[in-house]
């Protein structure tokens, strides 16, 4: 199986994705491509750089001649001109009719920039609620805003493009992530979300591009660490807002996140989209054989800190990495030396009940020579918190420990075989194509030694015989 792992140890952003797809072996003509196909006006820059000691690829979008630029720029740009416009109004108030002018400024491109740091390097592709429109009761003809780009247009700007149909599957499912995020926050409809910067060109020159890039790898499946989000607060033109953006924490739900302490804005909503779509699953490092690497950076360094993104490529590292299924499952532990054994009985069922896999108990001799007893309970990573609640609820103990661990596991089936007394279940496992292990279903073989008399090992021995006779395949 090949495999890419994406590092996101200093945040994501679309414009570092696509440095770390054309440094880990994506010809760039094929992101070239995909740009001149949109047909909005764009073309790539791509550069090499260096952030913290490393190199790196840099990409930059270029739109009717112009590069695009970093949002606190273009936040405080357009502040100073409302202002100076304002004041001009004062100095020379309008005569004769009253003339209401709105100076919102909204352009498709760049609408509702912002950078918290003025080190702070990723382009940002926000639409929040200064920068969100809404068609609709909502939308003020008479005041002529300009709400941007709905999904509908989008989508037909990518059916149109000239790139493969699974490329453009991928970027409208993006788009649509985007989308989702912002209705859910604004309690609005999907349709109702217009993109004044996510629908901007150079956003949809990033997501059309990882669509296609991430396609152009050839790998099986891209697996993403847990992501820097980074901390503080962060200027737009209409407002603080916190980080990360209302979006990205909607977007980035069920996936582990943490902060390096870094006050700034670290995975944009666009770049916490591609990871939705594109990734799929999290976790440490994958076991692999690596083939090549790549690095994507942004415009600017965080001193003593990498700004940039890596891409792994690799194959698993053998045989049976390769040919069994590799999953992480969270493992609870618990000691308990003054629960009633009644309750802890009870306690097994419910923790099997509630979605464990597996729980059980070993003897062990704990502090002031007390005997006590082990919990165990493995679990799949998003069951934990209930679980981990469960044990707090119903046992005594007034800690749980939790680790995350990489199982592997054979590829299984099930197979009904016939025997004298009704049919069984044979639960097979196989590793490359071939049986390994094979088991009669307990329940089934209890059920039919109760209702028919049997001792349960016959039943048992006549199940897994009855599988042999019919080659056991």
């Amino acid at each position: 199986m090949r495999i890419a792992y994406l590092e996101c140890f200093s945040g994501m952003s679309g414009d570092m994705f696509l440095g770390a797809l054309i440094d880990a072996g994506v010809p760039p003509r094929v992101l070239e491509d995909a740009v001149a196909a949109l047909g909005v006006g764009a073309r790539l820059e791509i550069s090499r750089v260096v952030r913290s000691g490393i190199s790196a690829t840099k990409v930059d979008v270029w739109v009717d001649g112009q590069k695009d630029s970093p949002r606190d720029a273009q936040t405080r740009q357009r502040i100073r001109h409302i202002e100076q416009k304002a004041l001009r109004n004062l100095q020379n108030p309008p005569t004769g009719t009253h003339q209401h002018t709105h100076e919102h400024e909204h352009k498709d491109h760049d609408d509702h920039g912002h950078h918290p740091h003025p080190d702070h390097e990723h382009r940002h592709e926000h639409a929040h609620s200064s920068g969100i429109g809404v068609s609709g009761a909502e939308a003020h003809a008479p005041h002529e805003h300009s709400h941007g780009r709905g999904l509908t247009e989008i989508r037909q700007i990518i059916g149109k493009a000239g790139i493969s149909d699974t490329a453009k599957k991928t970027a409208v499912a993006i788009f649509e992530a985007l989308g989702a995020a912002e209705a859910r926050i604004h309690a609005t409809s999907i349709d109702q979300v217009h993109f004044h910067e996510v629908g901007a060109v150079d956003a949809m020159v990033d997501i059309v591009c990882a669509a296609v890039g991430a396609e152009t790898l050839g790998v099986d499946k891209i697996i993403c660490s847990p992501l820097n989000v980074g901390g503080g607060m962060v200027q737009c033109a209409h407002g603080t807002i916190p980080v990360p953006a209302p979006a990205t924490v909607e977007l980035l739900k069920d996936a582990p996140v943490y902060s390096s302490g870094l006050q700034a804005e670290l995975v944009t909503p666009t770049g916490a989209a591609i990871v939705k779509t594109l990734a799929s699953g999290f976790g440490a490092f994958p076991e692999m054989r690596i083939d090549k690497s790549g690095y994507g950076a942004g415009s600017r360094e965080f001193p003593g800190h990498p700004n940039v993104v890596r891409l792994t490529i690799g194959e698993g590292a053998s045989v049976l990495a390769a040919k069994t299924a590799a999953e992480t499952l969270t493992v609870l532990e618990a000691n308990l030396d003054d629960l009633n054994p009644q309750v802890f009985g009870y306690v097994m069922d419910r923790l099997l009940a509630e979605g464990a896999l597996d729980a059980f108990a070993m003897p062990v001799q704990m502090k002031k020579n007390r005997p006590g007893t082990l919990l165990t309970v493995l679990c799949k990573p998003e069951d934990a918190g209930k679980l981990t609640q469960l044990i707090f609820t119903e046992t005594t103990t007034l800690g749980v420990r939790r680790r995350d661990e990489i199982r592997q596991t054979l590829a299984r089936r099930w197979q009904n075989v016939c025997t004298q007394w009704g049919e069984v279940r044979i639960k097979i496992a196989s590793m490359n194509g071939t049986v390994t292990n094979y088991a009669p279903e307990y329940e089934d073989c209890r059920r039919i030694a109760a209702e028919h008399h049997v001792p349960l090992k016959t039943v048992m021995q006549e199940a897994a015989r009855a599988f042999t006779n019919i080659g056991g395949k």
